[in-house]
């Protein structure tokens, strides 16, 4: 009985662990005009590429030092993350609702429609996703919503195969059987009682899918295909920083230990949601 409880307590570890960055920095976001202690687009060439505070050269007020035209880093990380939040629940909302709806469809039903959903799913899933969302965001014109829209096309799939296979094995339990042995139809069924029980895979799903939302959006971002150059994201910060590696190693460090830590939190988050809630897994 003492291992289950171990790793009870190393799950809500992560999970508190994670869901506490996670707000943090999601608070930090919001609050990101009362927070961040510099304008994040004021530039001054007198403090270009200033050094974090512990070090020797930097600057009161510039806790991160500065970037290579004289910018807060840390506000921008902050603006940033605006940006990184924004997507990530969009996107990853957006491509939840379609193909958890489309792979529930599919896995309880079976037939027909499970045959026409996943012919569509192992065609989408051949073009390489980074590539697909460039070509995308090519297409539509770079932007926020852009972005966005890109994102959901893209890894809609990954919800549709997960949950199909779990509509598919929870419809072949006793209780669906009992359900309609008691005269519900079979949409009811399908509602009532196999989306309860695949709902914390859509939740883990979620949660990793706001992950590889902000990486995919930073990727973007990187080649200059997300939002404007003068607003901060964490890709263009990286994308910066990565020219200035020799002379200024912080303007890539800290915002590549961000986004880390953000794409790492979803993940564990997500899957320690679903452990706490899974009803097998209690």
């Amino acid at each position: 009985m003492a291992e289950p409880r171990a790793v009870t307590r190393r799950g809500d570890a992560r999970l508190w662990l994670a869901g506490g960055w996670l707000l943090l920095a999601l608070l930090a976001a919001i609050f990101a005009p009362l927070i961040a202690p510099q304008d994040p687009l004021a530039q001054d060439l007198m403090f270009e590429r200033l050094p974090p505070f512990w070090m020797q050269g930097s600057e009161p007020g510039f806790w991160l030092g500065t970037d290579s035209l004289g910018r807060d880093l840390l506000s921008r990380l902050i603006y940033g993350g605006r940006v990184a939040f924004i997507v990530a629940f969009a996107a990853a909302s957006a491509a939840c609702l379609v193909g958890s709806a489309l792979g529930l469809i599919a896995g309880y039903f079976g037939g027909w429609p499970d045959r026409i959903v996943s012919r569509i799913v192992d065609v989408w899933m051949a073009f390489p996703p980074v590539l697909f969302a460039i070509l995308l965001v090519a297409v539509f014109g770079t932007g926020l919503t852009s972005v966005i829209i890109a994102i959901a096309i893209i890894d809609w799939t990954r919800f549709c195969r997960v949950i199909r296979a779990e509509a598919m094995s929870q419809a072949r339990m006793d209780y669906v059987e009992n359900a309609r042995i008691a005269g519900f139809g079979r949409i009811g069924i399908m509602l009532r009682e196999v989306l309860p029980n695949v709902a914390p895979a859509i939740v883990a799903l979620l949660s990793l899918e706001m992950g590889i939302a902000v990486i995919v959006e930073a990727i973007l971002s990187f080649v200059n295909l997300s939002i404007s150059t003068d607003d901060p994201t964490w890709g263009g910060i990286i994308a910066e920083g990565r020219l200035s590696i020799h002379q200024a190693w912080w303007i890539l460090v800290f915002p590549l230990i961000t986004l880390f830590l953000t794409v790492l939190s979803f993940s564990q988050f997500g899957e320690g949601l679903k452990n706490r809630f899974d009803p097998v897994m209690r």
